[in-house]
């Protein structure tokens, strides 16, 4: 069990997230973490969420509250981990290990990185760190000045942590780097003398005297104007030390790298197992260029100061990166015929103002290949020909790595969407129901800057408001998990300027039809690129001890990077197994995919949720095939086979096909992976039925 406090107001466990209610049930449950293991008294609690007079019922009201989040507590598991709610008198206590709140492990990450001592190990410490906002802290809360001071000091915790990460890659001689990092976060805080600072000397290092002067009269402007003061100790600093290199003449104290000569770091070893392998010496190819070859934009680095992907080849910021200032001080890399803008996130006439919504999940780790797929959705995203809005499926079967396909992109690109991201999982196919629009709409409503009181509560009606917010911006919106094309339109933003990633089981053909998407499909992985999967999860030297095993152990996991990452699970928990073992143990069809579980992941439970999701008809029709003795079938020996009419055979295959549970490979020639038979031969006779959980993808 989680609990979020960076971002909206959330607790999850397992790969769900429990319901918490309404804004001042969150309220109270936020001012409970903020004080964790801490006795809170009622009347701090009712000051805190009424901002004027409280009615006479105000300790009913919260009472209440603390009633229902002890028993959303208990229905989540929390007595297993060790959490209580309890009363003491006229207050309460949330008695919990603080290590799970995101807060708390924030401020221990923070704390452990050195940047100017330890500067290697402070990065991925700081990034790891920044990696756990998922938007302004504490979204969800009631707007009073108990919250929003809250808020503020967690804010200011964040924007030390970037001034950190930008020193740590500066003494590292990463200018590039710095200047991305700090960039974003000067514009959104430009009188944060600290951050301009330090974003001064980024720029001047790598070359770009211009423009780090231009930061500083443009402050110093700032405060005078706003603050009726000059610029302090740290901003006057930073300007008279590149004042006294230049009379020096010492221009740049480190050259900024040429774009295009950004150092590889080693490219196979950046990446989640979900994706396909490395070809060549880095993500790109062999000559460690750091862009991608059919993008415009170098790696771009979000407003946290997240840098997409440690460890693979594109470490390093080309100069004019996009997130980076360019020697105009604009940023570069911006989607074709998107607009310029500043990357405040207030876009026109919205009048919001503050930090732009980062709801991505973090990057996926050891992210491999699928150069193709992510060329793919760079034509669709970033085409600015049409005048609409692009919108891309990223579609496939369960396991093969939709959801780290879409967010690597979205990591890759953060920097050309400057005014946020969006990121909402759309449960589709993972346990229960599926999300309502009305429930996602609210919260992109809230990362926007909508107070909660003004979401409306229909869905047709917080679409309208969500278009009508996000029209005039450069704003991504990422639909992970969708089941049909009916739950996607109402999330989907109408300006030109915005992009929308859809992932789903299913081919979703109506987005086709009516909003003109672009399909992207993701097919299962190769013998090369599955072993350099099984390599980066386990070592190369393991893996190479015995590669035919390993040809085998591909074969044995249908080329399905979650079933490969489950195998790779099994092998590092056995350190002294050899891949041949698991792959003479995974032989045996009544073991096979039970051993490629991890925990609460697994191929059997991400197949589940797709049988789930099955007609009685087209269940059965599924176990029928499942009976094929090479998995190789047509229509006629389906049909005889399942007993169906050829007609109802027919279309019970195209919507298995649609589904990714068949795969048509020519006219009349239908497969089913051995996974999938095994899996169905298992559930035959529950019509798709059980009710045994899972957890969707898995990747």
């Amino acid at each position: 069990m989680e609990f979020s406090l960076l971002g909206p107001i959330a607790v999850t466990t397992g790969s769900a997230e429990l319901s918490l209610g309404p804004a001042k049930r969150r309220s109270v449950l936020a001012l409970l973490l903020l004080q964790p293991n801490t006795t809170v008294p009622l009347e701090q609690l009712i000051d805190s969420l009424w901002e004027e007079e409280p009615p006479e019922h105000a300790r009913t009201v919260v009472q209440g509250h603390v009633s229902r989040l002890r028993a959303t507590l208990a229905e989540g598991g929390a007595e297993a981990y060790g959490i209580e709610l309890a009363t003491h008198g006229s207050a309460y206590l949330l008695r919990l290990p603080e290590e799970l709140i995101d807060a708390h492990r924030f401020g221990e990450l923070v704390a452990l990185a050195r940047p100017e001592a330890a500067p290697a190990d402070a990065v991925p410490l700081l990034r790891e760190a920044l990696g756990l906002w998922r938007g302004p802290a504490l979204t969800g809360t009631v707007t009073s000045p108990p919250f929003a001071a809250a808020a503020h000091a967690l804010e200011e915790r964040r924007l030390t942590a970037v001034e950190a990460l930008g020193r740590a890659h500066g003494t590292l001689g990463e200018h590039e780097q710095a200047a991305a990092i700090l960039y974003s976060a000067a514009v959104n805080h430009p009188l944060r003398e600290g951050l301009i600072a330090g974003l001064m000397r980024a720029l001047f290092h790598t070359g770009r005297q211009s423009d780090a002067l231009e930061w500083f009269h443009r402050t110093r402007r700032l405060l005078n104007e706003e603050l009726g003061v000059d610029p302090g100790e740290r901003l006057r600093g930073a300007y008279e030390e590149i004042l006294r290199a230049e009379a020096a003449g010492g221009g740049r104290t480190g050259a900024a790298r040429p774009a295009g000569g950004a150092r590889g770091t080693g490219g196979a070893s950046g990446g989640t197992p979900s994706g396909g392998t490395s070809s060549g010496g880095g993500r790109y190819g062999a000559s460690g260029d750091s862009r991608p070859a059919t993008g415009n934009a170098a790696r771009p680095v979000d407003g946290t100061g997240r840098a997409p992907v440690q460890g693979s080849a594109d470490t390093d910021e080309a100069h004019g990166a996009a997130g980076a200032p360019g020697s105009d001080g604009t940023k570069q890399g911006t989607p074709a015929g998107g607009r310029g803008g500043s990357g405040s996130g207030s876009g026109s006439g919205s009048g919001r103002t503050g930090a732009p919504p980062r709801l991505l999940p973090r990057p996926p780790a050891r992210f491999l290949g699928r150069e193709a797929q992510l060329a793919a959705l760079t034509t669709v995203l970033t085409d600015g020909t049409t005048g609409e809005s692009p919108l891309a499926v990223v579609a496939g079967p369960a396991g093969v790595g939709k959801t780290a396909c879409a967010v690597q992109w979205a990591h890759l690109y953060a920097g050309s969407f400057p005014d946020g991201q969006l990121f909402a999982d759309l449960r589709g196919f993972g346990e229960g129901d599926e999300a309502p629009p009305a429930e996602i709409l609210g919260d992109f409503l809230l990362a926007l800057g909508t107070p909660p009181e003004r979401v409306p509560s229909s869905a047709q009606a917080a679409s309208a408001l969500f278009r009508s917010l996000v029209a005039e911006r450069r704003l991504l919106v990422v639909l992970d998990n969708a089941r049909s094309s009916a739950q996607v339109r109402p999330l989907l933003p109408g300006g030109p300027h915005c992009a929308t990633v859809v992932t789903s089981r299913s081919r979703l053909d109506g987005l086709v039809a009516t909003d003109c998407a672009r399909p992207v499909g993701l097919q299962t992985l190769g013998h090369e690129e599955g072993a350099a999967l099984l390599g980066a999860m386990l070592g190369p030297e393991r893996v190479a001890e015995d590669p035919a095993a390993a040809r085998e152990l591909v074969d044995l996991c249908d080329g399905l990077p979650l079933a490969l990452r489950a195998a790779a699970a099994q092998l590092t928990a056995r350190p002294r197994w050899r891949l041949a073992r698991l792959a003479a143990a995974l032989r045996d069809e009544r073991r096979r995919l039970a051993l490629l579980s991890a925990e609460d992941t697994g191929i059997a439970a991400a197949l589940r949720m797709s049988v789930a999701r099955l007609s009685a008809d087209d269940a059965r029709l599924l176990s029928a095939l499942a009976t094929s003795a090479d998995g190789h079938l047509n229509a006629s020996l389906a049909a005889a086979l399942a007993g169906y009419d050829p007609e109802r055979t027919q279309d019970g295959l195209d919507r298995l096909t649609e589904m990714h549970l068949v795969d048509e490979e020519a006219t009349d020639v239908y497969t089913i992976s051995t996974l999938t038979q095994l899996f169905a031969r298992d559930e035959r006779g529950e019509g798709g039925e059980s009710d045994t959980g899972g957890t969707g993808d898995g990747s």
